[in-house]
């Protein structure tokens, strides 16, 4: 017999959208709130002269929306593992493809 924890696993998927979505919120919302800036506008002879501020700040909400998703994707997941066994213990079976037959 095998054990696999399914609860477990959609946590840490959870987990990952968390991490993940809170990180490029913040850094959604430090671009929104004009602390960023465009990594063109150190190459470019003049600032702001390849990436406008609208089209910054366009992709600054983008980046605050998709981080949002993202949290409300995990907040998603970890209510629904609630419904999830704990744990489930199921026969081994054979693997159908071994490379050393």
């Amino acid at each position: 017999m095998e054990s696999v924890k399914i609860r477990g696993l959609a946590r840490f998927s959870g987990w990952i959208f968390a991490v993940w979505g809170a990180a490029v919120l913040v850094k959604g919302a430090y671009d929104l709130l004009g602390g960023g800036e465009p990594e063109a506008n150190l190459y470019a002879p003049a600032p702001w002269a390849f990436v406008s501020r609208e089209q910054w700040a366009r992709y600054a909400v983008f980046e605050a929306v998709y981080g949002a998703a993202c949290l409300a994707l995990s907040w998603g997941i970890f209510r629904y593992s609630r419904f999830l066994p704990e744990i489930i213990r199921r026969p081994r079976r054979r693997p159908e493809f071994s490379p050393f037959r």
